[in-house]
């Protein structure tokens, strides 16, 4: 691929990204958006969030990798319980960081 092609297609999605982002904002006022529809907005970034950090905990060189020596797992898990208890975004990083340092200097 040439370098003006790859730099149009890097353009052209970031103009696609932006016109997605900005349609909701643009019609904020405007339009009405339904009592249920708003409602799910609401549970966009968890999910997404979610899609995003589950396949990297579960799954180890593409097939499915449940085991006590799973240390992004254990580390996961470990976050979850942090992000429960102290509802802080800091101490649930730092949490589940240390955690996985430690066993992955351990195991």
């Amino acid at each position: 691929m040439s370098p003006m092609t790859l730099l149009w297609v890097f353009l052209g999605a970031g103009m696609a990204t932006f016109l997605i982002r900005l349609s909701f904002i643009a019609i904020e006022g405007r339009v009405r958006l339904p009592a249920w529809f708003r409602v799910a907005l609401q549970f966009v970034p968890a999910a997404m969030l979610s899609a995003l950090i589950a396949p990297d905990l579960l799954m180890r060189d593409g097939t499915l990798y449940l085991s006590p020596h799973n240390t992004r797992l254990l580390a996961g898990l470990v976050a979850i319980v942090i992000a429960a208890r102290t509802r802080s975004v800091g101490w649930t990083i730092a949490g589940g960081m240390a955690t996985l340092i430690a066993l992955e200097f351990l195991l």
